[in-house]
């Protein structure tokens, strides 16, 4: 049984930063794409990094230049580095692992508010 299980959210000022991980288990890990993805009240889930098994990223554009994505397949596990946030980044930030259209499996979610 595949789980990913999200740590690291919580409350930040803006400007300030937070990492976010998901430990990933059920899974091969090192073959699947793995990504986060986020969901502010009212609004669809959106992209925000993803890295496939052979390192290569996409970014979603609300996000270039201040978060970066990095895995270490050894502890099973994709982390989210989020600098210079804003309160436009407060969301539920998902995990999510993908293999091809086979496999697409989601964590439960880590709420991240940005405010002073």
């Amino acid at each position: 049984q595949v789980q990913l299980v999200e740590s690291g959210g919580g409350l930040v000022q803006p400007g300030g930063s937070l990492r976010l991980s998901c430990a990933a288990s059920g899974m091969i890990f090192s073959m699947y794409t793995m990504g986060w993805y986020r969901q502010a009240p009212g609004k669809q889930r959106e992209l925000v990094l993803s890295i496939s098994s052979g390192g290569g990223t996409n970014t979603g554009d609300s996000v270039k230049g201040r978060f970066t994505i990095s895995r270490n397949n050894a502890k099973n596990t994709v982390y989210l580095q989020m600098n210079s946030l804003k309160p436009e980044d407060t969301a539920v930030y998902y995990c999510n692992a993908k293999y091809f259209s086979r496999d697409d499996y989601w964590g439960q979610g880590t709420q991240v508010t940005v405010s002073s």
